[in-house]
């Protein structure tokens, strides 16, 4: 008979206790989901993933790849050329990521129009509920949510 441990695991109940609680904040940050999906099917320079995604920072790509690099996600190559050349790639534990980035581009691709309709819906709803204002990031005048204002009936 196995002896009971002195102490019984105790699930973590908060975030910043659970383990996947930093992972997820890296991984689940927006510019690095970008990151990895461009480079999910191939090497990279630094100058080709600025241009490849729309409204990152010098700064804020080189952040997101320092902290990629760190978590041994992606790995950085410079070549001693003039200019210096510099290239990003996937590290095999990068690689495992691909399918499940993936498939939440592919889920967002998807559901974009209802995710649009249901903030719509929430913003005039609040506004209606004497609120201040909608939901900051939301864009209640533009032509997409007066589309769905319409086929909401609102």
């Amino acid at each position: 008979m196995e002896a009971m441990p002195s102490r019984p695991y105790r699930r973590p109940t908060t975030a910043p206790e659970c383990t996947a609680y930093e992972v997820l904040q890296r991984v689940g940050d927006k510019w690095s989901v970008y990151v990895i999906s461009l480079l999910a099917d191939r090497t990279r320079r630094f100058t080709e993933l600025r241009r490849s995604i729309n409204g990152i920072s010098q700064r804020m790509l080189t952040v997101t790849l320092r902290n990629l690099e760190r978590d041994g996600l992606i790995t950085r190559t410079v070549y001693p050329v003039v200019p210096p050349r510099v290239e990003y790639t996937l590290t095999p534990l990068g690689r495992t990521l691909r399918n499940v980035v993936s498939a939440l581009i592919a889920w967002a691709d998807k559901h974009k129009g209802d995710i649009d309709h249901a903030r719509v819906t929430y913003d005039l709803r609040t506004v209606k509920n004497g609120a201040a204002r909608p939901a900051p990031r939301s864009k209640v005048n533009g032509p997409r949510a007066r589309a769905a204002v319409h086929q909401v009936g609102l």
